[in-house]
């Protein structure tokens, strides 16, 4: 039985999964206090983390039918994230494993993403191709095992989850900005603008920059013609753009590599266009395609301990040095 913690940003969560990736429990807590002001306050996320952590993980457990007795593994989000959430968790981890005698598995958050694939009840196994997408990070990566991945492309400027933000912000929509321009977008046309969708970077990159301005201007254009602006086409049209980009890349992967097997992940697997769109180019082209129920795309314990089983874990006293890292990542 594995406990493991993610805290790296404003969701307090913790997970029962077994060996054999078997979810037990996976409970998540969503602060619920920074829509106020627009983005994520990293001394609020801490401080919720702080005060949520312990009741969190004591719902997990009970959830799973057991107890700290029944625990044979801790592990947690070493990084990346926001620094001060991260330490809650880290420190919380470690007091577990120390108090109860048990290893220790420091694990890296876009891994978990990626591990989220590998959950039963039917694991996707390497290798395939995967798309992580949430608001900090947006590459594509071909797995080649549980534990290893080669990253094919990677955003050059914001991540798709970031410009969904930043195109619901513009739009006047409340954070966070994706779930709110998707239910803006349902009742918009995508075809109503023809929004910039990035293809001509080299490799298998991606940029949403542009994008971004690009719809600045069309607003501009509508406030200083005073007519109406239409907001429901253009965050039709924006997300639109940013599915495309995504799906584009994953085409283009899978014509360069061979590999007929696709996962998506990260929070921005949770829109609906961007999975219908991907399921739709699968069928196409008749490869294999994975798409993690909604709860294991956004922020979660349960893909931690995914990612847990095949970490060496740290044992005895080698895991009181262990420190969270904020930047970068371990697995890329």
């Amino acid at each position: 039985m594995i406990l493991a913690i993610e805290t790296s940003c404003d969701d307090t969560c913790a997970a029962v999964v077994t060996a054999a990736g078997e979810i037990r429990s996976n409970v998540i807590s969503s602060q619920g206090v920074h829509d106020r002001y627009g983005g994520v306050v990293p001394e609020i996320a801490s401080r919720h983390h702080l005060e949520l952590l312990t009741a969190v993980i004591d719902d997990a457990l009970a959830r799973a039918d057991g107890t700290f007795a029944d625990v044979e593994l801790v592990a947690v989000t070493q990084g990346p994230g926001l620094v001060g959430a991260l330490l809650v968790g880290v420190a919380s981890a470690k007091a577990l494993a120390a108090a109860l005698g048990l290893p220790l598995a420091p694990v890296d958050h876009l891994q978990g993403h990626v591990a989220a694939n590998f959950l039963g009840p039917e694991p996707f196994e390497p290798p395939f191709l995967c798309l992580v997408a949430s608001g900090g990070h947006t590459f594509l990566a071909h797995v080649t095992s549980h534990d290893r991945f080669e990253v094919l492309g990677r955003t050059l400027d914001d991540a798709a989850g970031e410009a969904f933000d930043k195109g619901a912000r513009l739009l006047g929509l409340p954070f966070p900005g994706g779930p709110h321009l998707q239910r803006l977008a349902e009742t918009g046309d995508p075809s109503a603008f023809a929004l910039p969708v990035a293809r001509r970077l080299d490799g298998l990159d991606f940029s949403f920059s542009g994008l971004k301005t690009a719809l600045l201007y069309k607003l501009r254009d509508f406030e200083a013609g005073a007519t109406e602006t239409p907001l429901a086409d253009l965050a039709a049209s924006y997300q639109h753009a940013i599915v495309e980009a995504l799906a584009n890349r994953i085409e283009q992967a899978i014509e360069r590599t061979g590999v007929e097997r696709v996962a998506i992940g990260g929070g921005v697997a949770a829109n609906g266009p961007l999975r219908a769109r991907v399921e739709a180019l699968a069928a196409s082209r008749g490869v294999a395609v994975h798409i993690p129920p909604r709860e294991l795309c956004t922020d979660n314990a349960a893909m931690i301990a995914s990612a847990a089983r095949y970490v060496e874990p740290l044992r005895g006293d080698a895991f009181l040095a262990l420190d969270a890292y904020p930047t970068g990542s371990h697995a890329l």
